[in-house]
């Protein structure tokens, strides 16, 4: 039985859409099959999977595959893509290494978090890159209590709070001023949004530690807790959100060897123009 590859495009990218048939070509001239219409739980089991889009479409993928150890090939359609490994112009070959099996795979993180309501109700969510608590209603101040490990820590009013792995680190916590964690580092990382107090820096914790938020009593907000920005729990007055280090583990196919600080480098486009070279020249002049 040939393998089965998984094709997932961006649904408003027109240049993706168009590469979906280059993808499906050469991955059926390679021997494997390639799935376009798939519906998990219902559909057979896929081997690899090929992103053709950026970050948000591999988190699309990520939900998709839930669950199995499926490798997630991303092809950058997007602007930064962070979590894709080749651009645009590579699909053909990106396709025929998936197909062929020449890549690396990477484990990726996730989160678990459980809302729990003043009434005893649960709701659960996982997320790869991060789980934000934000405010529901616009213009109004979300009230927080602070709790590390069930322990009280803080209490203040914001906007939300971001709390994610690190591959989420580069994402909406370090647009909110967070830290980048390496992706070997096996942390969760907390990030205040617009945190009207004097203690409101990020926090780096432990694998094992329970960060819980609980919506103040005193809040003028209820909050709305958001996964990877795609899947929302409503989270009243009273309620709790837990986060925890997530027993699912994501995989993502790498094509290089490249380091984490040089994807660090390209995506930012970060100034490295003269180390070693130019620097060390004006350096030894005089």
């Amino acid at each position: 039985m040939s393998r089965r590859i998984l094709v997932i495009a961006h649904p408003g990218r027109s240049q993706a859409l168009a590469a979906v048939d280059l993808a499906v070509e050469t991955l059926s001239a390679c021997g494997t099959e390639p799935v376009t219409d798939f519906v998990p739980g219902k559909s057979d089991p896929v081997d690899a999977a090929l992103i053709l889009g950026g970050d948000g479409t591999i988190l699309h993928a990520v939900e998709l595959t839930r669950g199995s150890d499926v490798p997630l090939l991303g092809v950058n359609f997007g602007r930064v893509g962070f979590l894709t490994e080749a651009e645009r112009d590579n699909v053909e070959a990106a396709a025929r290494a998936l197909a062929e099996g020449d890549f690396t795979v990477e484990e990726r993180g996730t989160l678990e978090l459980t809302m729990t309501r003043p009434d005893g109700s649960v709701e659960h969510g996982w997320a790869l890159n991060e789980t934000t608590v934000e405010r529901a209603v616009p213009r109004r101040t979300l009230g927080v209590f602070i709790e590390v490990d069930r322990r009280p820590l803080s209490a203040f009013g914001c906007d939300g709070v971001v709390v994610s792995t690190a591959t989420g680190s580069t994402a909406h916590a370090f647009s909110a001023g967070g830290p980048v964690i390496w992706p070997d580092v096996d942390a969760l990382l907390f990030v205040p949004l617009a945190a009207h107090a004097l203690f409101s820096r990020p926090l780096v914790v432990g694998p094992e530690t329970i960060i819980g938020i609980r919506v103040a009593p005193t809040s003028s907000t209820p909050a709305t807790a958001v996964c990877d920005g795609a899947r929302a729990i409503e989270v009243p007055i009273g309620g709790l959100v837990e986060v925890r280090r997530g027993s699912a583990k994501v995989h993502l196919a790498h094509l290089t060897d490249s380091t984490f600080t040089e994807r660090l480098v390209e995506k930012f486009r970060l100034p490295t123009k003269g180390w070693r070279g130019e620097l060390a020249d004006t350096d030894t002049e005089g």
